[in-house]
């Protein structure tokens, strides 16, 4: 059985979109669930976040370490072979990290050239094990570490490397901020998640008989996050009102394909999945202790007001997390552990 791959996209940057993978990842393994954070960033910002620097000069100097997304895909770039199955970063015995490697946008021009090619030809075949790289070696990687979910990061951007992810991905979590490029984000985001759903489906269809799998490429839409806006008395500050009023419609006639009409509030969109805080200082803490915000402890300098903020900071992403968990049919086992309860942050090779 397939893992669920789950893929967290704005073609717009700065939304704190590796933020929010990086603290769901850690809340669902704190809820019970075996998760795979898979970095196809190729600025693998991702990867620095969970890896000390130690470990990142092991993987990314020579620019062709296994244990890296590019190392995966390297077979097929140099046309020695099929994807190689990438080591996991152990991050928890639950927690699984496919990392990535700067060197992963070399991939794209290879992406852009087989993708026409799935169609038909001389070439079909190879050009399918190259577009659907990314499914595979996820799903590979899910199926050896017995992984509920994949979490996958994108970079901000409508490429090559973006589309063959995204066919992977069976939901799409859209992260954004409230302001006019976020907006502007939204209509291009939407027509052009439509337009690689249908060209896929195409492809599919023209595949006929291959010896490997294929993604369905469902990519279906399942909310949005709204992020980093500043608050006051936990209003949004007037300022940025206006565009979050927006935001509802936006995403319903952009994303969705609906047509316009009556459009809600940010409040009561049920196409909203949350509407985080900024975090302020808590996040350098985090990211000083490398570890999410909600296992800050007084040992890690949360105190008073800081390990009320943590406590905060919990909530919401247990509430976020459970949230597209229930609607991306991802059953969740336990409750949430106690803000006390000991965890693992430490990194090591599987």
């Amino acid at each position: 059985m397939n893992a669920t791959i789950v893929a967290f996209f704005n073609n717009k940057g700065g939304v704190g979109k590796t933020t929010l993978v990086y603290h769901l990842a850690w809340m669902y393994q704190d809820l019970g669930l075996r998760v795979i954070a898979s970095d196809l960033d190729p600025q693998a910002n991702l990867t620095a976040a969970f890896l000390d620097d130690d470990r990142l000069m092991e993987l990314w100097p020579a620019n062709s370490h296994p244990s890296t997304m590019f190392g995966a895909v390297r077979p097929l770039l140099r046309g020695t072979g099929d994807i190689a199955d990438p080591g996991l970063e152990s991050i928890t015995d639950a927690l699984g990290l496919l990392a990535g490697d700067l060197a992963l946008s070399t991939f794209e021009d290879q992406l852009s050239e087989t993708w026409p090619k799935c169609l038909g030809g001389d070439e079909q075949e190879r050009a399918f094990r190259v577009t659907t790289a990314f499914w595979r070696i996820m799903q590979n990687s899910a199926n050896r570490h017995g992984s509920d979910v994949v979490l996958m990061d994108l970079g901000p951007n409508l490429g090559a490397i973006n589309r063959a992810a995204l066919i992977a991905a069976d939901y799409v979590v859209v992260p954004l901020s409230p302001d006019l490029f976020s907006l502007q984000g939204l209509r291009n985001l939407g027509p052009k998640l439509r337009s690689w759903r249908s060209d896929w489906t195409k492809r599919r269809e023209a595949g006929g008989k291959l010896d490997f799998q294929l993604p369905p490429g469902s990519i279906q839409p399942v909310g949005y996050v709204v992020q980093q806006h500043s608050v006051r008395l936990d209003r949004p500050v007037k300022a940025y009102e206006r565009w979050i009023d927006q935001v509802p419609a936006e995403y319903a006639t952009s994303v969705l394909g609906q047509q316009p009409g009556a459009s809600p509030t940010v409040k009561d969109d049920p196409n909203c999945l949350a509407q985080l805080k900024h975090y302020r200082s808590l996040i350098p803490m985090a990211q000083e202790s490398r570890k999410p915000m909600f296992h800050l402890k007084p040992a890690d300098g949360a105190m008073g007001s800081h390990y009320q903020a943590a406590q905060s900071a919990r909530r919401d992403f247990q509430a976020l997390a459970e949230q597209i968990a229930q609607r991306c049919g991802v059953p969740i086992r336990q409750g949430l552990w106690p803000m006390d309860a000991p965890s693992s942050t430490g990194a090591s090779r599987s």
